[in-house]
This record gives structure tokens, C-alpha cells and sequence, in this order.
């Protein structure tokens, strides 16, 4: 039984070694697959950083219609940039002046007492 217990130790020191030379090349392995890991994680991010970087150049120069010229130069593309309200559309003293819009008497609310319909009926009514 000796002779049986020195063959398995002879075996047992030779796998014991077999084994720590599997382990260093498994944890060799292991540390290059992580190092790779890490190579194509900053790789991703130096391209997500790219990207965006890109998409917020361009939402840059939409944002601006006058970058956004196609034809280059402003004169043949003065039609683009027309408003589609007057400015003066809503504000509460709009046609002040004298004789402006007279021909056009159409009963509209003004939010004006003194230019109001109303007030112009009840003055030419009651004070002439």
C-alpha cells in the first residue's frame, strides 16, 4: 500500500503543478480580456463623446435660419424668412392714427373704450 500511496503523491505534486500553471495562464488570460474590456470601453466612449459633440454642432447651426441658408447668400432667399404675423397683431392700441382702416367698418371688438364702436355711436349720438 506504500508503493500505491507514492505513485498518487508522485501524480498529486505533478498535477498540483499542472494546476498552478493552468491557474497563471487562466488569470493571464483573464487580466488581457479585462485589459481589451477596457480598451473598447474607451474606444466607445471616445466615439459617443465624438457623436454627440457632432449632433450638438449641428443642432447649433439649425438652430440659426440665417446659417441655414441653402442658396449661400441672403438676397435670393429673402422670401424664407418671411414672417407669417405682423408684429402689431395683438397689441391693445393697434390703428391709432387718424383715417387709418375708416373705410373698413366692420363691428370688431377694440380694447380701446374710447375708440370703440360703442363710444363713437354714444358721442355722435348724444354730444352733436
Amino acid at each position: 500500500s506504500s508503493g500505491i500511496n507514492a505513485e498518487y503523491g508522485d501524480s498529486s505534486s505533478e498535477d498540483s503543478s499542472d494546476e498552478e500553471d493552468d491557474t497563471k495562464t487562466l488569470l493571464a488570460e483573464l487580466a488581457k480580456i479585462k485589459k481589451e474590456r477596457a480598451v473598447d470601453q474607451q474606444k466607445k466612449e471616445v466615439e459617443k463623446a465624438a457623436e454627440d459633440e457632432r449632433i450638438r454642432k449641428e443642432t447649433i447651426l439649425s438652430g440659426n435660419p440665417l446659417l441655414n441658408n441653402p442658396a449661400g447668400n441672403a438676397s435670393s432667399s429673402a422670401g424664407d424668412f418671411s414672417v407669417k404675423r405682423r408684429w402689431d397683431d395683438d397689441v391693445v392700441f393697434k390703428n391709432c392714427a387718424k383715417g387709418v382702416d375708416e373705410n373698413d367698418k366692420t363691428d370688431r371688438f377694440i380694447n380701446d373704450t374710447i375708440r370703440s364702436e360703442f363710444h363713437k355711436k354714444f358721442l355722435s349720438k348724444y354730444i352733436k
